[in-house]
């Protein structure tokens, strides 16, 4: 089985359950001594094998494998990555069987983590997820007074838009971001709109 590593709890002794991210599950695995294992990390993808699957007791991981990426000994990059897959860890907690959409999500963000700006990846991933799951609300009324919204728009968690004054929040302009939702590009956005943009992200899916 091939998947992220989206959450490690210590168990007894050195043993851990893991949290895994599959092609088209969320699994929770067992492993003796995990705690040894470089390769039991937050965030990794990894490839093993299943044993014990017959419902009494958390099935067995063995035989482990990791794929690397390059940026994984960039620290500044990997924290951020850390903070993204505890976020779909956060999101995802309560699913069994997933999407597929899920995983891709997270392949297409790693591929690209070396070579662009990780924070902007991470708002793109938010974009593309809120959109495949229907959430992503048009820039046109204030989800807190419910007045229509003009120049300036703020950004609520799930990226609900209000006026600025009602959640007293950074404002952004509102053309960029219009562009944003429609192609969930950052390209319009500068650095200073994508800092402000990240630290809502940061309040969960």
């Amino acid at each position: 089985m091939r998947g992220f590593v989206l959450r490690l709890q210590r168990a007894r002794d050195e043993d851990m359950i893991a949290t895994v991210l599959g092609e088209h599950e969320l699994g929770r695995y067992y492993r003796f001594y995990g705690a040894r294992h470089s390769i039991l990390q937050l965030g990794h993808l990894i490839d093993f094998e299943v044993q014990g699957e017959d419902g009494r007791f958390l099935p067995r991981m063995r035989s482990l494998r990791h794929f690397g990426f390059p940026w994984l000994y960039e620290r500044n990059r990997l924290m951020i990555w850390h903070g993204f897959i505890q976020q779909m860890e956060r999101h995802l907690r309560d699913a069994g069987e997933v999407d597929r959409f899920y995983f891709d999500l997270l392949m297409e963000a790693a591929k690209r983590w070396e070579r662009q700006n990780p924070r902007r990846i991470v708002l793109e991933s938010y974009h593309t997820l809120l959109r495949h799951e229907g959430r992503l609300h048009p820039i046109e009324r204030c989800f807190i007074c419910e007045k229509p919204i003009e120049n300036e728009v703020s950004l609520m968690a799930a990226f609900h838009p209000a006026h600025p004054e009602c959640i007293y929040a950074p404002a952004l302009p509102r053309p960029a971001l219009e562009d944003f939702f429609a192609t969930g590009k950052t390209t319009w956005l500068d650095d200073a709109a994508v800092e402000t943009i990240y630290a809502v992200t940061q309040k969960g899916f």
